[in-house]
């Protein structure tokens, strides 16, 4: 699966509880960017504002091609797509202490670019040296086979 923008330190750092996919309101030169590389997902997530849910400090490039790029800002606010039904459950959900919403990736789906995140929960050190060790363990299986 081709994917355009990874957030890779997200699992490590968070417990991922249930994943979501949704669609994403972008302009015509940020998907252009998107699809060009130039998106990026460190350092962001998602928070409700007014019964919508947003992604946060997405970075997303000017396109390249694209000639005079005064007033464009990479990291404004934008909208995701859900259905009220699914925004109501996560919206109960994010209620409890701990939880957060924490962007994945965005890939292509047919001609439309898609968000992947999920509800998680935060690792503590001693939960992230575990998941190092079991990397390590599954790592050295695989190589003596």
């Amino acid at each position: 699966m081709i994917v355009f923008a990874e957030n890779r330190k997200a699992k490590f750092d968070y417990t991922v509880l249930e994943p979501f996919d949704a669609g994403l309101v972008l302009t015509g030169y940020e998907t252009k960017a998107v699809r060009e590389g130039g998106a990026a997902l460190v350092g962001s997530y998602l928070s409700f504002d007014k019964g919508e849910l947003w992604l946060i400090h997405a970075r997303i490039a000017p396109y390249s091609k694209m000639g005079k790029k005064e007033g464009v800002d990479p990291l404004r606010r934008r909208k995701v797509l859900l259905h009220t039904r699914e925004l109501t459950k996560i919206f109960g959900k994010l209620q409890q202490k701990g939880l957060t919403l924490i962007p994945f990736s965005l890939y292509p789906r047919g001609r439309q670019i898609k968000l992947s995140f999920g509800l998680c929960r935060g690792k503590h050190e001693h939960d992230k040296r575990e998941t190092i060790k079991r990397r390590d363990i599954d790592r050295e299986t695989r190589s003596e086979i």
